[in-house]
């Protein structure tokens, strides 16, 4: 049996953040982008990070960190040009592939988890990708090894769309709780409004 790796997509701009980088956000005490790194250490046998490149300020907040970084020079091409090179980083021997967006700061390495066991229960390789209670589809999500030839062939900002498109006869859809598997937080209104909510949950 191999191993479990997870992707990290994290070389792209923040665009939307006008200014400010969503991943070196405040969760918890740690940086977003450590946090989902520190996420996927507990879960995954790999963990590899992509990211603008080797001296973005990104790369300090992984510091200490046993993961693989990998810089993506042509990450303006869009989510693909990450899954290309990190895809082509990985080590030998792995059976699967957990894309874990770095901007989904309620996703745990129990989420993870229940992706991996869902495809270890499996006879035949699926994929698995995890949906909020009422069943939308979200994040994160598991490809098997067979997959990742086309990982390497996309193109543009779509991510792995075409692959799970290609593969839906053998989609399983993991349930977790609320609505962790869809909240992404790409705006400052976004981040406020989630601080806020967190704020409001915390009886301290």
């Amino acid at each position: 049996m191999g191993g479990i790796a997870v992707l990290i997509p994290a070389a792209g701009a923040s665009s939307r953040m006008r200014g400010a980088d969503k991943l070196l956000k405040q969760v918890g005490g740690r940086a977003l982008l450590r946090r989902q790194a520190e996420e996927a250490l507990r879960a995954a046998n790999h963990v590899t990070v992509t990211l603008p490149d080797h001296d973005h300020p990104r790369a300090a907040a992984l510091a200490g960190l046993p993961v693989q970084l990998v810089a993506v020079p042509d990450a303006c091409h869009g989510m693909s040009a990450s899954l290309r090179r990190g895809v082509g980083m990985l080590p030998p021997g792995i059976d699967a592939l957990i894309v874990l967006p770095a901007d989904m700061p309620e996703l745990t390495s129990e989420d993870i988890l229940k992706l991996v066991r869902g495809f270890r229960a499996m006879p035949q390789p699926t994929l698995q990708q995890g949906c909020a209670e009422d069943g939308t589809p979200g994040h994160p999500v598991l490809f098997p090894a067979d997959c990742f030839s086309a990982m390497q062939m996309l193109d543009g900002d779509e991510g792995a769309r075409s692959v799970l498109a290609a593969n839906r006869n053998r989609l399983r859809r993991v349930t977790l709780p609320g609505n962790r598997a869809l909240i992404d937080l790409d705006t400052p209104e976004a981040w406020r409004d989630w601080e806020q909510r967190q704020d409001a949950l915390d009886p301290c």
